[in-house]
C-alpha cells in the first residue's frame, strides 16, 4: 500500500550531499544510499542524479576520483568537501525550520486563525 514519495523540487542536492557525507560513493551507490536511508520511500532517477552530481562538483561541494566499484568496474567516487559540509548543514537547518513552520500551519485549528 505504500507509495513512493515524490521528491520536492530543490531537495535532490541536499539528499546527495547527505548521502556522500556518510562516506565516498559512486553514482549508482548514491541512488542506493538514498533509497536505503528513506526505507525505499524515495527513488532517485539516474537522469536526475548525474546532472546534479556534475552541478555539485562544479560548485565545489563534492569532489570525485576514479576507482573500482564492488563489481570490479571503473567508477567515479564522490566525496563531500568542506564547503559541501557547510552547505549541507545550512540546507538541513533551513529544511528543518521550514518543515516546522509547515507542520505548525497544517496542525492549526479554526479557532487559532
Amino acid at each position: 500500500m505504500s507509495k513512493q514519495l515524490e521528491l520536492l523540487q530543490g531537495t535532490l542536492d541536499m539528499l546527495i550531499l547527505k548521502a556522500v557525507s556518510l562516506g565516498p560513493l559512486h553514482g549508482y551507490g548514491v541512488l542506493l544510499r538514498i533509497q536505503q536511508i528513506s526505507g525505499g520511500q524515495l527513488e532517485i532517477q539516474q537522469g536526475s542524479l548525474y546532472p546534479a552530481l556534475y552541478r555539485l562538483e562544479h560548485q565545489g561541494l563534492i569532489t570525485s576520483e576514479w576507482g573500482e566499484s564492488e563489481n570490479n568496474r571503473k567508477a567515479k567516487f564522490y566525496r563531500l568537501t568542506a564547503p559541501g559540509r557547510k552547505k549541507l548543514q545550512t540546507e538541513t537547518d533551513n529544511w528543518n525550520r521550514m518543515a516546522g513552520v509547515i507542520g505548525d500551519i497544517l496542525s492549526s485549528k479554526p479557532e487559532e486563525a
